[in-house]
């Protein structure tokens, strides 16, 4: 192959500046050319070493008064004898152009470079909110299943050395049962269940005559760390992670028996990773 894609290519595919039949275009050529693959990813690892770069190192706040001085008081200097004055557009000092110019270079890198964080940031979070909104959904859908339809759990016990041990190896996780339960609150039993295809444990309670489910399932790498309460068709729904797992619970009880059930939940787990400690 001898056409490459040019370096204004490169640089806007980098940048994400090119439209969607470019980018088309420009994959399709990568897949077929390792040099022009090579070169992206030149492109691709300066540009982060340079973001990286401009998050360390500010410009000095003086530097650019201090050129500002410099050039004026060489604009300022008498002429030689005999030799015509330059116009005012000629008494630009290389040396002082060129620092003004790597200055203001400087300031619109660190610009840009934040300006894109601060978008990649944005779609992460976009991102995130998106796959927790999925998950209620999910959850929601489920509970409201279990419900309907009346059925026993796979293992009944209000024993949780009888619950947890159930799940083993049927989930690639382990998780904690609460020893203490808030008031009027018992363990019905529990489910294996698939949320977004990966196995998850249901744990069924009674807070009074409120059915509760609490889903546990391995934490991914865009899970929220605590992401709000919210509310579906009069239950609702909380979804808090540890270290290692990620909790929903749902009912349709009131919010604060329901958080102190999750926060039962939380402690266990932490307690159960300070004893293995």
């Amino acid at each position: 192959m001898t056409d490459h894609l040019s370096p204004a290519i490169l640089n806007a595919l980098v940048d994400g500046e090119l439209t969607a039949d470019q980018l088309a275009s420009a994959n399709q050529h990568l897949a077929e050319c390792p040099a022009c693959t090579s070169s992206a990813l030149q492109q691709s690892l300066l540009k982060s070493a340079t973001a990286k770069a401009g998050q360390r190192y500010q410009t000095p706040p003086h530097l650019h008064d201090r050129l500002a001085r410099l050039a004026s008081q060489e604009r300022s200097r008498p002429q030689a004898a005999g030799l015509r004055p330059a116009p005012h557009s000629q008494l630009r000092p290389a040396w002082g152009f060129g620092s003004l110019g790597w200055a203001a270079a400087a300031v619109l890198l660190v610009a840009s470079v934040s300006m894109m964080l601060f978008q990649r940031a944005t779609q992460r979070s976009e991102t995130a909110s998106a796959e927790n909104a999925a998950l209620v959904t999910e959850v929601f859908d489920q509970h409201v299943a279990t419900l309907a339809a009346n059925m026993a759990p796979q293992v009944v016990s209000t024993d949780r050395h009888t619950v947890k041990p159930w799940f083993q190896g049927k989930i690639p996780f382990s998780f904690n049962l609460p020893q203490s339960l808030p008031s009027d609150t018992t363990l019905d039993g529990a489910n294996l269940t698939y949320l977004h295809n990966q196995p998850v444990a249901q744990l069924l309670y009674s807070i009074g005559k409120h059915r509760v489910s609490i889903f546990l399932r391995q934490r991914s790498g865009t899970a929220q760390a605590n992401a709000p309460a919210t509310e579906r068709s009069g239950f609702h729904v909380i979804d808090l992670s540890t270290n290692d797992l990620e909790m929903v619970a749902v009912s349709d009880v009131d919010p604060a028996r329901l958080a102190e059930l999750v926060n039962a939940f939380t402690h266990a787990q932490i307690g159960d990773l300070q004893q293995s400690q």
